[in-house]
């Protein structure tokens, strides 16, 4: 680095600028953009979605983070000490990423460039002086979305906090209320909560200001922690609070004057209240500490010099390590843009679920069913059916549902863990089991047993994932198996089967487990053609 009073010169002639450091700077980030593109591409795609919308602001808060940051470091006239960690950094997050695109789940590539980013600065400044920059790096982490399991097994935990909170408002302001599983059922009137949480969507840009906020926060470390934390309970409360006000209008006025109240609040208002709770939070905490610092002079809110310090980037010194990294992703940027258009398009053979038939055994199946439009966005699935069978001398009825998807890499189908509660059915049991149908191919794997009761009513679930023919319990190795199956043979097409019948008053758990093996074995005949194994 150079001295202040270099700060601004500009380089003269293209001789000069190409010995510059900021030249092989320019070189790495205009490959990596082209190498991690993606990963970007899937990171416009998420931010198109209200949960992640607050996405583009994340790269421009952290740029202003290590800005403000900067500042309190001095420049360095000097050698740069080791710069060989940001190398092997950098290494790893283009192996990342060539995995990533290897195996086509963009969400690795995104995570690469972060690393990617963080490398960079570790090159450029050296090790002992660019690890102080990992809290604008860290930052980038709030730009990606969750993965869709995580996403789904944590929305859905908090939406039924939410519900349960949001009830016990309604029951204080004497409205009678009674939570079923995800819905809200005032008699008259019933609140779904899906719709009723939506104002979870605003936990993501507030999990980001809670971070930026502890960030600038010159209080106690653990004043800190606590600020981070407590984005996430504030969040739930403030919508507990919001679907406690939506079911009082709805039992006062309809349902007609609780759309206006949704849209209006689910907004920006949310967001701000919960904005308004941090600074309080930090109020009072600052209120019992010894320094009796006010909020204004715990928050480092000073913006000068920002420029003056993005100047400084332009005298970054050329090193070995940063015109090999430059080099390097150069290099496998073009290779990739060889190779690549060579791949052919795996097509996947396989007959649509409209076809399948409508005899499975002796049983026989009612007209498909559909989806409510809001469920079938969620699930997410190229292609499903769902059916009830009935036969003649059974006892009971057994519905059947089959997901099948192009690509679940990308997301996709979550299990019914999740989504049996948000119907209002609680897990009573849960096994994993192995089966053995010898009459068909593939007829020995494990599936899930699972008992779910509603008050009174139970019910006896079968359900495994399908991977080319591979059949199993276990959501994980379902991920794995596609995963082999991406590098082996470049598909990511998997499915997911379920089978449910009651457990009627009058019969043991045998006896409804026996409806669902009678109908397995001929099921299993049929699956190949409509979930393909090779």
């Amino acid at each position: 680095m150079h001295s202040d009073s270099q700060i601004g010169q500009v380089p003269k002639g293209f001789d000069a600028f190409f010995t510059k450091g900021v030249f092989w700077l320019v070189v790495a980030v205009v490959a990596a953009f082209l190498f991690f593109q993606e990963g970007i591409d899937a990171l416009l795609k998420a931010w198109q979605t209200p949960e992640y919308s607050h996405g583009p602001l994340i790269p421009v808060l952290s740029g202003l983070l290590f800005l403000r940051h900067l500042k309190s470091v001095p420049v360095n006239d000097g050698p740069v000490d080791t710069r060989l960690p940001g190398f092997a950094v950098l290494v790893f997050a283009v192996l990342m990423a060539a995995f990533g695109r290897l195996i086509q789940i963009a969400d690795i590539v995104a995570y690469g460039l972060i690393l990617w980013v963080g490398a960079l600065l570790l090159i450029s400044f050296g090790w002992k002086t660019g690890r102080q920059f990992w809290p604008p790096v860290l930052h980038l982490v709030y730009m990606l979305p969750l993965p869709g399991a995580l996403y789904y097994g944590l929305s859905t935990q908090l939406q039924f906090i939410s519900s349960e909170i949001g009830v016990w408002f309604l029951r204080l302001l004497n409205v009678p209320v009674f939570l079923d599983g995800n819905i809200i059922d005032m008699g008259v009137y019933k609140l779904h909560v899906a719709e009723a949480c939506s104002g979870l969507r605003y936990l993501f840009p507030i999990l980001s200001f809670s971070y930026i906020f502890a960030v600038l926060y010159r209080g106690p470390m653990w004043h800190k922690a606590v600020l981070l934390l407590s984005a996430v309970p504030i969040t739930v409360l403030m919508n507990s609070v919001r679907v406690g006000i939506a079911g009082y209008i709805v039992n006062n006025f309809g349902l007609d004057w609780v759309e206006g109240f949704s849209h209006f609040f689910e907004g920006w208002v949310i967001f701000i209240s919960c904005v308004a709770l941090l600074f309080l939070l930090a109020r009072v905490m600052l209120f019992f500490h010894p320094s009796k610092m006010g909020l204004a002079e715990a928050l480092d809110l000073d913006t000068s010099g920002l420029g003056t310090q993005m100047m400084r980037l332009q005298f970054i010194r050329p090193s070995a390590a940063l015109v090999a990294g430059a080099l390097m992703m150069a290099g496998i940027t073009v290779f990739w843009g060889v190779v690549e258009p060579q791949r052919e398009a795996v097509v996947i053979n396989r007959d649509p679920f409209v076809l399948f038939p409508r005899e499975i055994g002796d049983w026989q199946s009612g007209a498909p069913q559909s989806l409510e439009s809001s469920v079938a966005r969620v699930l997410g699935a190229d292609d499903y059916h769902a059916v009830s069978l009935t036969r003649s001398d059974a006892a009971a009825r057994v519905d059947l549902f089959m997901a099948w998807y192009k690509d679940r890499s990308r997301g996709g189908t979550h299990s019914p863990e999740v989504c049996l509660p948000a119907g209002g059915w609680e897990i009573a049991e849960i096994e994993s089991q192995n089966v053995a149908y010898d009459t068909v191919p593939g007829g020995v794997f494990s599936l899930n047993r699972t008992i779910i009761q509603k008050g009174v009513d139970r019910m006896l679930v079968y359900y495994w994932y399908e991977h080319r023919g591979q059949r199993t319990a276990s959501d994980f190795t379902a991920k794995l198996h596609i995963l082999m199956g991406t590098v082996l043979a470049g598909r990511q097409d998997s499915a997911i089967v379920r089978l449910i019948t009651p457990i009627l008053p009058d019969e043991t758990e045998l006896d409804a487990a026996a409806r669902l093996e009678d109908v397995m074995a001929p099921l299993l005949e049929k699956l190949p053609r409509f979930i393909p194994w090779k």
